[in-house]
């Protein structure tokens, strides 16, 4: 079995991504790392050179500045990378998610008991979304509790945004994958950086969907979303959580949600009342 990796990177350092802990993450159950980079002004491409892994394959790329439709600049930057892994499977993770040490090998394991099961497209994984602080998870509806992450790479798929796969199995209709549970999580830290870089970051990426950056004066969200996080972060997490992630948030008990979060309270409700799951879901499980 071979694994390819892959991601796409601009500018990370300045927009507070944690990509060289993301990297070094997946790296030791990967035969390769494919990252696509953006031309940056900040040194990414250099600190990804710095990791010193024959394993890394760096592809050069220009970014269409002319596409701001619903995110699409970044399918195509992760198509891009995607289309150069060599893989049976292909394993993406975006440059804020990170793996925990003690989870690789049941997600090795996951790759391989799936391998000849043609059933099985993509491997799910389940999501700690930390937020304000790495105190916090957000645990509303209003967050994919489960995502993709891993595609077969031997079939017709490709990602209309950065965040999900579609499969062609015919020329005009694409579907979402069918897929087993890889029987881990993900640790998603874009929510936890410096408010400085948070900041920085909604300032620039907003042009790429088509819109004005929203004013953001600083970590908000409904305390009925959130939940004390009683786990343990991955170790390469350590120094980038002391340095670089947001410390001072807490909730705020006077806080008024949106119209969109009042409909995740309701939401919550139902979900309690009816053991029901209703978080968005870009997969069909084929597989526990």
């Amino acid at each position: 079995m071979r694994v390819s990796g892959f991601t796409f990177l601009r500018n990370g350092v300045l927009l507070g991504y944690p990509f060289i802990e993301s990297i070094r993450s997946v790296l030791p159950i990967c035969d390769e790392f494919v990252v696509a980079v953006g031309q940056s002004d900040d040194g990414t491409r250099k600190q990804i050179e710095a990791i010193g892994s024959d394993k890394i394959r760096i592809i050069d790329t220009q970014w269409n500045e002319a596409m701001q439709d619903r995110g699409y600049v970044y399918a195509q930057q992760k198509m891009i990378a995607h289309f150069n892994c060599s893989g049976d499977w292909a394993f993406y993770l975006e440059g804020d998610e990170v793996l925990h040490e003690d989870d690789l090998d049941s997600i090795l394991a996951s790759m391989q008991r799936h391998l000849d099961d043609p059933q099985v497209e993509a491997l799910v994984f389940d999501y700690h979304h930390f937020y304000g602080s790495p105190e916090w998870l957000a645990v509303s509806p209003g967050w994919y509790r489960r995502a993709p992450r891993i595609i077969r790479n031997s079939i017709r798929s490709y990602s209309p945004d950065g965040l999900f796969f579609v499969v062609m199995d015919r020329n005009k209709q694409g579907r979402y994958p069918r897929a087993a549970l890889a029987n881990a999580p993900i640790y998603h830290y874009g929510h936890v950086r410096s408010s400085e870089r948070m900041r920085e970051k909604i300032n620039q990426v907003s042009r790429y969907w088509g819109h004005q950056p929203p004013k953001f004066e600083g970590y908000a969200i409904d305390p009925q979303a959130l939940a004390r996080f009683q786990g343990t972060h991955p170790s390469v997490m350590v120094d980038w959580l002391a340095r670089d992630a947001q410390q001072s948030f807490v909730p705020d008990p006077d806080y008024l949600p949106t119209r969109r979060e009042l409909k995740h309270r309701r939401a919550m409700r139902l979900e309690r009342w009816f053991g029901l799951e209703l978080s968005k879901k870009h997969y069909k499980l084929v597989r526990d």
